[in-house]
């Protein structure tokens, strides 16, 4: 009974942190969900057998506090949260927790620089990311937990989350952009209708796992400006 109770608790608290952006409302028919239940169950279960998992749970909807529903306008598909203690914060690529930065970040940084805004340093380098969020722009990982030290580990726990998600948006949100970085992404591309943009590219996180110099974004982030630009006219700010 203690188990049940604390889940409430829980789906409530995260219920509540995302009625200011909108999202509340939108994702209900999951928090409240058996689904969502066996999540919390799962991950529960993990840490009683001494398996730590990151983000805190305070910090698995971030990217949806901090992005206001009523401006999405570009979803950024990734894997799964920085493994390290004291780095996810719940928007996937961002560390306003850390004081160190990761070469991840600095792979996207400079794949934008060099691509939108020609290499002039223009790029806004700051570590935390809500700022690409508060301009409607839903950074998602498709686990939005994993465990620590390790990638790629609660895939199957989110699955459900992430195909409500995606069945969500595409009969509520026609015309967004997506960016899909990596394979694990790439696999969610046919569950969006092709009623929105689409761009296929790999994840930073290759880029470093290959020693490459710098990491290949193609012309993702350059379209994705000026379709805002030409659609909502509006400058998206990275």
């Amino acid at each position: 009974m203690k188990q049940t109770l604390d889940i409430e608790e829980i789906k409530e608290k995260l219920y509540a942190k995302l009625e200011a952006s909108g999202w509340a409302i939108k994702l209900r028919g999951f928090i409240f969900s058996k689904e969502f239940d066996d999540i919390i169950k799962k991950l529960i279960k993990q840490t009683q057998d001494g398996k730590r998992f990151t983000p805190t749970i305070k910090n698995w909807f971030r990217a949806f506090e901090e992005c206001p529903y009523s401006e999405l306008k570009i979803v950024i598909v990734s894997q799964d949260p920085y493994h390290g203690i004291h780095q996810a914060d719940g928007i996937p690529f961002s560390l306003s927790n850390s004081t160190e930065t990761l070469s991840i970040q600095k792979y996207l940084f400079d794949a934008i620089d060099r691509t939108v805004y020609g290499g002039s340093n223009q790029v806004n380098r700051d570590k935390d990311l809500k700022r690409w969020s508060n301009q409607g722009i839903l950074l998602l990982n498709t686990a939005l937990t994993t465990t620590i030290g390790k990638t790629g580990q609660h895939q199957f726990i989110w699955q459900t989350f992430t195909a409500y998600l995606f069945d969500f948006l595409t009969w509520n949100c026609p015309g967004l952009v997506y960016i899909y970085m990596g394979k694990t992404a790439h696999q969610w591309m046919d569950a969006v209708n092709d009623n929105s943009y689409k761009f296929k590219i790999s994840n930073p996180a290759s880029a470093l796992f290959d020693y490459d110099e710098i990491w290949d974004c193609g012309d993702a982030f350059i379209k994705t400006t000026e379709i805002i630009q030409k659609t909502y006219n509006e400058t998206i700010i990275w």
